[in-house]
């Protein structure tokens, strides 16, 4: 099974996806820290004219999020079912989001340096490696000079959960499993190697590990999950 077919199977079924239209704690926690980042800085945050990329926008929750608050918002997202699901709550308001069913590991139809902020919640744990490097390098290319990423990621430190799957289900590159009920790839990192994959990008201004409660297949999970704030590097 394809890595697109397993996630559309996944949007339709919801073994451990939440059908909650409400953005994520984490998405909300950060952008209050930005908006004090700025007025902080003399600089209150426009978000009239801020521009926002949502990887991997699922059903929109912070999609809508940030288009609520003015954003102009675009999605990429490669289920269908999701999309056909985040189409349905955006017509439910007058709001900026412009969907496009795309694979966050192939080049971005989307102009360089024309993104304030890309956000990326635990979407990019099912890219390969080499997917990552494709798309890392278009996260550069079209984020602003000093624009900002918000990046939630498996950890493999403190969960006995992730040790356990790619012990027993190993993915085809290192630090991944393919998960025995959902059939997806996922990735977790250590603190060093999370660093080692986005510090030639981005500056890290804020890292901390989180842990949760997932539950899949009806079984309930305790998962770490790093919470990081980046912003990407000027060009030398």
């Amino acid at each position: 099974m394809s890595q697109q077919s397993a996630w559309d199977q996944e949007y339709k079924t919801q073994k451990l996806l939440s059908p909650s239209n409400v953005p994520h704690a984490d998405v909300v926690r950060f952008l209050r820290w930005l908006k004090k980042e700025h007025k902080r800085e003399g600089e209150p945050l426009d978000m009239e004219a801020t521009r926002v990329l949502d990887l991997g926008s699922g059903t929109g929750r912070n999609s809508y999020y940030f288009a609520e608050q003015g954003a102009q918002v675009v999605g990429l997202e490669f289920s269908p079912n999701a999309l056909e699901l985040a189409k349905k709550i955006a017509r439910h308001g007058d709001i900026n989001i412009e969907y496009r069913l795309h694979d966050i590991a192939t080049r971005y139809d989307i102009p360089d340096c024309s993104i304030d902020i890309a956000l990326d919640v635990t979407t990019s744990n099912s890219l390969s490696d080499a997917g990552r490097a494709v798309y890392l390098k278009e996260l550069s290319r079209v984020l602003v000079a000093g624009g900002y990423l918000f990046l939630r990621a498996l950890s493999f430190e403190s969960d006995t959960h992730a040790k356990e799957l790619v012990k027993r289900f190993p993915g085809p590159d290192p630090d991944t499993y393919i998960h025995p009920d959902l059939h997806i790839v996922e990735k977790v990192f250590s603190r060093e190697s999370l660093k080692a994959t986005y510090e030639p990008y981005f500056k890290i201004l804020w890292l901390d590990k989180v842990q949760h409660y997932a539950t899949v297949a009806g079984r309930k999970y305790k998962r770490s999950y790093w919470v990081v704030y980046l912003q990407k590097k000027e060009e030398t």
